[in-house]
C-alpha cells in the first residue's frame, strides 16, 4: 500500500531533488512559481502544489524501479497523487485540479481559520467538547479520525483554541494547532467542493488499476465514480484514516510505503499494526527501497 500524506509535513528545501522540468511544468499549467522556502510554505497554494509535485516525483521514482501499488491511501490532499499512482488521473490534470482546490481554499478563508489535533480522547469525547464551543461566530467541527485516540478539529482559530483548552482540562495527552491555514474537512468547505465538481466534470478519469481507499468513508473503492466523489467532496467530510487502515488490513495488505514529505502515517500504521512492514521515502534512498521491496516480494 502506498500512502500519500497531505498538508502539514511541508518544509523548506523539500523539492531539491525534483527535476526542474517538473517544477517548470507547474508554472506552465498554473502560473505559480514554486520557491520551496519557509515563506512560500505559509501559503496554501504553494504548500499543496509543492507536496503534490514531490509525490508525483516519488511516483516516477517508484515506477522507474518497476514498482506498482496493490492499494493507495491518500490523506486529504494526498488523494490526488494517489489517483495518479492508480492511473485514475493524469499528472497534468492533478496539478490543475490541486491549483484550483488550493486557490479556492485560500480565497474562502484567508485568515482566522485552521485545524487542531487532540490525542488521548475518543472521538465521542472530542465531539462533546466541540458541541460546547461551536457557534455561528466561532464555528468548530469534529474532523479527521487519524487513530482511535487521535481526532482532528476544524474551524475558526478562536473556537479551536477553546476546544483544545477544554481537551487539556479533560486529560488529553496532547493538543496542537496544526500547520494548516484553512478549516479543511468540515462543512465550511462546501463552496470549494462545488467548484471542484465543476472542474472535475472537465477531466477524464479512469477506473483505478489497484484498490483505492476513500477518505470520506474509509472503504475500498475499485470504480472511478467513488474516487471522483472523494476528489470533489473530501474537504467537506472528515478523513476516516483509522477506518482506511482497518480496511487495508482486512483486504490483506501487510506492507506500507509512505511517500514524502514526512513519516507521520507510518507511525500511525506501526502503532495500530505492529506486524506491518513499513518504508518511508523521507528516510530511505530509492536503491534501499528497491532492495527491501524485492526482498519482501520473494518472501
Amino acid at each position: 500500500m502506498w500512502i500519500f500524506p497531505g498538508q502539514g509535513g511541508q518544509k523548506s528545501g523539500m523539492l531539491k531533488d525534483v527535476p526542474q522540468e517538473m517544477i517548470e511544468r507547474v508554472k506552465t499549467l498554473t502560473g505559480v512559481e514554486l520557491t520551496d522556502d519557509d515563506k512560500a510554505y505559509q501559503n496554501s497554494i504553494q504548500i499543496q502544489l509543492g507536496i503534490l509535485l514531490l509525490q508525483l516525483f516519488n511516483i516516477r521514482q517508484l515506477k522507474k524501479i518497476h514498482q506498482q501499488p496493490d492499494a493507495v491511501a491518500g490523506h486529504s490532499l494526498g488523494i490526488f497523487a494517489a489517483g495518479v499512482a492508480a492511473d485514475v488521473i493524469s499528472e497534468d490534470d492533478a496539478i490543475k485540479i490541486v491549483y484550483v482546490r488550493s486557490t479556492k481554499m485560500q480565497e474562502s478563508y484567508p485568515t482566522g481559520y485552521g485545524m487542531g489535533a487532540i490525542v488521548g480522547l475518543t472521538r465521542k469525547e472530542v465531539s462533546a467538547l466541540v458541541d460546547q464551543i461551536n457557534t455561528e461566530d466561532e464555528p468548530v467541527f469534529t474532523s479527521n479520525q487519524n487513530s482511535e485516540l487521535q481526532t482532528v478539529i476544524s474551524g475558526s482559530i478562536a473556537g479551536i483554541k477553546k476546544v483544545l483548552d477544554l481537551a487539556k482540562d479533560h486529560s488529553a495527552q496532547k493538543t496542537v494547532l496544526l500547520k494548516v491555514p484553512v478549516p479543511s474537512h468540515s462543512p465550511l468547505m462546501q463552496s470549494v467542493a462545488d467548484v471542484l465538481e465543476k472542474e472535475l466534470a472537465k477531466v477524464t478519469l479512469h477506473d483505478p488499476n489497484c484498490t483505492y481507499l476513500a477518505n470520506y468513508n474509509g472503504h475500498a473503492v475499485r470504480k472511478v465514480d467513488g474516487i471522483k466523489y472523494d476528489m470533489i467532496n473530501n474537504l467537506v467530510h472528515p478523513v476516516y484514516w483509522d477506518t482506511m487502515m482497518d480496511v487495508a488490513k482486512e483486504i490483506g495488505i501487510d506492507t506500507s510505503l509512505e511517500l514524502q514529505p514526512g513519516h507521520t502515517f507510518t507511525k500511525l500504521v506501526k502503532s495500530k499494526f505492529s506486524d506491518f512492514r513499513t518504508i518511508t521515502m523521507d528516510s530511505m534512498n530509492i536503491d534501499d527501497i528497491e532492495f527491501l521491496l524485492e526482498k519482501w516480494k520473494r518472501g
